[in-house]
């Protein structure tokens, strides 16, 4: 596997930034362009043993990485999670919240379970990394929280009910927060089909068969997104970039 980390630097200050669900897909990607840009980069996820081999791969790089386990359905989690990244390099300039889950089914198949799951996940996972990171935000100043939403935050598909409502939810979420803030900056980042792992687990084998075929034939690599949240973290701390849809040309 090679690394996108290299001798390139960001022209603005290097920062130190957490991101959730690191251990793949966007996460991934966004860890591996901001630490090649020369930011700081703390990584969270359930599965450590991806944490730990992307962190060695990076500050072999040359990068500055470090890991933790983390569970964002856990206010504790994150809180620790948080800590942990505050105790290691002092501060906190940027939160991705980055981590979902997208088990698709019509809304008759009643898989209430799956349902509540993306509530935990894509919702309430948000909300516990803002309640993690903003007091220290508040204390320092300044802060930046990105929140990767979907363009199914945008528009509802039949199987994604339930995906969109906690989409569209983090959008109005986001909004709310950018209007209560005057020295946190908020994006939202709404990507397209890109290549993941979010139809791997869960939701109704049809649904998922279906997200699948359209991903393989449209998706855009997780680096299109990484690079997306990379341009909102590195403008002027008085540029707020509020959204970013990003989609496959040929997506309708």
């Amino acid at each position: 596997m090679t690394t996108s980390t290299d001798s390139t630097t960001t022209s603005a200050p290097a920062k130190t930034v957490l991101i959730t669900g690191a251990s793949s897909g966007i996460g991934e990607a966004t860890a591996r362009r901001l630490a090649g840009l020369g930011h700081r980069v703390f990584l969270g996820a359930r599965r450590t043993g991806r944490l730990a081999s992307l962190a060695g791969e990076l500050r072999a790089g040359g990068a500055s990485a470090a890991h933790r386990e983390l569970d964002v359905t856990s206010l504790d989690s994150v809180r620790a999670f948080a800590a942990a990244g505050l105790e290691e390099y002092g501060r906190i300039d940027v939160l991705i919240n980055n981590a979902g889950v997208m088990p698709l089914s019509p809304l008759a198949d009643l898989r209430i379970a799956e349902w509540e799951q993306m509530i935990d996940v894509n919702l309430r996972g948000v909300l516990h990394g803002i309640a993690a990171v903003l007091p220290q935000m508040r204390r320092q100043g300044g802060g930046h929280i990105v929140n990767v939403s979907s363009v199914s935050g945008h528009r509802v598909d039949p199987t994604a009910a339930v995906y969109s409502a906690t989409k569209f939810a983090v959008a109005a979420l986001s909004e709310g927060l950018r209007q209560e803030s005057r020295d946190i900056r908020v994006t939202v980042v709404s990507p397209g089909f890109t290549q993941s792992e979010l139809t791997d687990r869960g939701g109704s084998a049809e649904a998922q068969a279906a997200a699948r075929a359209a991903a393989a034939q449209l998706a855009i690599p997780a680096s299109a997104i990484a690079d997306a949240i990379a341009f909102a973290v590195d403008r002027p701390a008085d540029v707020d970039v509020n959204e970013l849809i990003v989609r496959p040309t040929a997506q309708g």
